[in-house]
């Protein structure tokens, strides 16, 4: 799109001349993704937060997606099959006729399509033989993350289909100015930015449990250090369960004896951490809801090893936590963590020097912490859905025009 890039948390200028669209009645929206609540990833909780935000609005929701366990059919719900090397992800299974089917009936304003996989793939040649308007969002670094399983050779394929996909429909969302950046330069066309925000009444520093820390042998200045997300090759987790054996080390006995590391969440990777039994390396599997805001409450330092990021939503919730956030200095988290103001960045290498010095000093831990907090405090979520609904609103009424103008 010409003119700056959009950023719909900001509210923005949409490029030179955007028609501002009034929010003048309910929208019907069709949302296309293979991932959804209560699976537990950072694209299935953005997609959940977006059903409620939008049904709260008034807008009429409807969402297409694979069939969980034990749901009863629907013409919504169609089947879906795991990735042999993922079996956490499921990939929908519909045929374009049959999703025309149900557009048809529906005449959705706007389809979304927030997955590339045979589902999303359905439904664009669906909503095309329509003439639906489309937006896409794009969430995951799928050519990259082919290289972690062995498939890398894939990726160039991969990235091809990609491209093709995004570019068919009328917006493609990317979470963060990196992330619209990289898509840029492969040929990705009209991105924008949709970010990303965080509840911070669900996760506050009021939900440290010191029970819970007693449970892990830690005492009231203790440092535990934390890792939320998937237990999977491309998040880098070796590269943290590494440097936390040299931290050990380094802080020798009996405060390296004490020192626990706690990675939250489940995987590929959850079988052999557990068969390996690395010291202090803890592993409580996926914790949701208050389990969840209780861990990261619980802990000092918020520790993250990957990069392969198009976003990091589990760092918002950190920092709502109170935690600094150490990681990796790639481009995704450089929008998110200020180095020496709310976190450390480390040049790809090693975390423990980083991490060492948060252990040993409390005061500097704490001090990042709070200011993690008070940046978390500005990152709500509605601005972010006000944007979305008025790009939404654009969209229909470009449509439209459109529409007109062909006919005439």
């Amino acid at each position: 799109m010409p003119g700056k890039a959009a950023n719909l948390a900001t509210h923005v200028r949409w490029g030179r001349g955007a028609i501002r669209a009034p929010s003048c009645r309910s929208l019907r929206l069709t949302l296309v993704t293979e991932t959804f609540p209560p699976e537990v990833n950072g694209v299935a909780r953005t997609v959940g937060r977006w059903l409620e935000a939008f049904r709260q609005r008034g807008h009429q929701v409807e969402v297409i997606r694979p069939r969980q366990a034990a749901e009863q059919p629907a013409p919504e719900c169609v089947p879906g099959v795991p990735l042999p090397f993922y079996p956490e992800v499921c990939l929908g299974l519909a045929w374009p006729d049959q999703l025309g089917a149900l557009l048809g009936r529906v005449k959705p304003d706007v389809v979304h399509l927030v997955t590339e996989g045979p589902l999303g793939w359905a439904a664009l040649l669906a909503a095309k033989r329509l003439r639906l308007p489309m937006v896409s969002s794009f969430h995951t670094l799928f050519d990259d993350y082919l290289r972690h399983y062995g498939l890398g050779w894939l990726a160039p394929p991969a990235l091809a289909y990609l491209r093709w996909f995004h570019n068919q429909t009328a917006l493609t969302l990317a979470p963060s100015a990196s992330a619209r950046q990289r898509l840029l330069e492969r040929g990705f066309r009209r991105v924008e930015i949709w970010s990303r925000g965080v509840d911070s009444r669900s996760f506050h520093p009021r939900f440290r449990d010191p029970e819970l820390r007693r449970s892990l042998g830690l005492e009231t200045n203790d440092p535990l250090l934390l890792y939320v997300g998937r237990l999977a090759p491309e998040k880098n987790l070796l590269a943290l369960i590494e440097a936390f054996g040299r931290l050990r080390q380094h802080l020798g006995t009996p405060a390296g004896d004490k020192l626990r590391l706690a990675l939250v969440g489940g995987g590929p990777l959850a079988g052999l951490l557990r068969t390996r039994q690395h010291p202090g390396v803890l592993l409580p599997g996926v914790q949701v809801g208050e389990a969840l805001a209780r861990w990261y409450a619980s802990a000092d330092v918020f520790a993250f090893p990957s990069l392969s990021e198009t976003f990091g939503n589990v760092l918002l919730e950190a920092q709502a936590s109170a935690l600094p956030v150490v990681a990796f200095d790639c481009p995704a988290l450089r929008e998110r963590v200020r180095h020496g103001q709310d976190g450390l960045l480390v040049p790809q290498g090693d975390l423990a020097p980083s991490l060492l010095v948060l252990c040993r000093d409390s005061i500097y831990r704490r001090r990042l912490g709070t200011a993690a907090w008070h940046k978390a405090l500005t990152q709500d979520w509605e601005p972010i859905f006000d944007a979305l609904e008025e790009r939404y609103y654009q969209i229909v009424v470009s449509s439209q025009l459109s529409v007109v103008r062909k006919e005439h």
